[in-house]
């Protein structure tokens, strides 16, 4: 199968990344950080979620930071919403596109959600309902599609299932996330061959988190199954707490990195986004967890080319 001539980045860490700090991230910063990854190039910021502020507190002020923000034409700011309840506020905070989740795993669900999987479906038809109704348009995720902190191994069927199932409901994409970052090259192709039975590929995004430090093969192999849009988050920002162990998502600055390095088209400066992963790290106080930032700014600052 051939790789994709372009591929679509989807920056997840203004949510999936901040909502790990244990610091309250001031809302200008949030806002900065969105707004200089989308005048990057980035076509889609996650920049927020509309979640309970008693288990998700990062996220509390996610309506203001929608409020603030300066939206560049052309990208899209999707909010992550787990309920009815959510999407209204996400509604009023004028947001045009959201994601919702579900657990491949029927162990997370109970841990992360407190309910089943089956539980967790019922509970987003009326999400769909309204959102379909307010032409809001529905990004699905389904999250330890390769390992489960308290299942264990999951079955390609069991991912498969859950992302029809989306698909079915409204999502107009489904992304496929390694929660615990325990995938490997093989198993993802397995996996995105089932997956790819019932939803088309083009329909497909994979988001890999890199505990086990297989993010960037997990991305490569994906590619070679003909996938060709990926969540990733500046700096490598991120984790789960729901999973203990998870290191963050893989760093935007390494995929575009890899991407470019394979001819592979994504309309995202890789400088500006080393630049604003190192800004952010320092601000947060955190380790820059992309090795490929680090060298891009340590080649600049020496007069290097690096030629990417």
């Amino acid at each position: 199968m051939r790789m994709p001539e372009r591929v679509r980045v989807v920056e997840v860490g203004p949510r999936d990344g901040l909502q790990n700090e244990s610091t309250q991230v001031p809302v200008a910063v949030k806002v900065e950080l969105i707004e200089r990854l989308a005048k990057a190039g980035l076509p889609a910021v996650e920049a927020g979620a509309f979640v309970s502020p008693k288990w998700v507190p990062q996220m509390a002020d996610s309506a203001e930071v929608f409020r603030t923000l300066q939206k560049r034409l052309g990208v899209t700011y999707p909010a992550l919403i787990p309920n009815l309840r959510g999407l209204e506020a996400a509604i009023a905070a004028g947001v045009n596109e959201i994601a919702v989740f579900v657990s491949a795993s029927e162990g997370f669900s109970l841990k992360n959600i407190a309910c089943s999987r089956a539980e967790s479906l019922a509970r987003l038809r009326d999400v769909f309902d309204l959102a379909i109704t307010r032409g809001i348009r529905v990004r699905g995720y389904v999250s330890c599609i390769a390992g489960c902190p308290y299942d264990g191994d999951v079955p390609p069927a069991e991912v498969a299932a859950m992302a029809h199932e989306l698909l079915v409901m409204g999502c107009y994409e489904i992304s496929l996330g390694d929660t615990i970052g325990v995938g490997t090259a093989r198993q993802i192709r397995n996996l995105i061959s089932q997956v790819a039975t019932t939803i088309p590929r083009e329909r497909i995004a994979m988001h890999f988190h890199d505990t086990y430090g297989q993010g960037i093969a997990n991305v490569l192999a994906s590619l070679e199954e003909g996938i060709a849009v990926f969540d990733s988050s500046v700096a490598g920002l991120g984790g789960c707490p729901y999973a203990p162990g998870a290191s963050g998502n893989i760093a935007t600055e390494d995929l575009l990195y890899l991407l470019h390095g394979l001819e592979i088209s994504t309309g995202v400066d890789l400088e500006a986004i080393a630049e604003t992963g190192d800004w952010i790290s320092r601000l947060l106080g955190r380790h820059n967890e992309s090795r490929a930032g680090r060298a891009v700014l340590a080649r600049r600052h020496s007069g290097g080319q690096d030629g990417r």
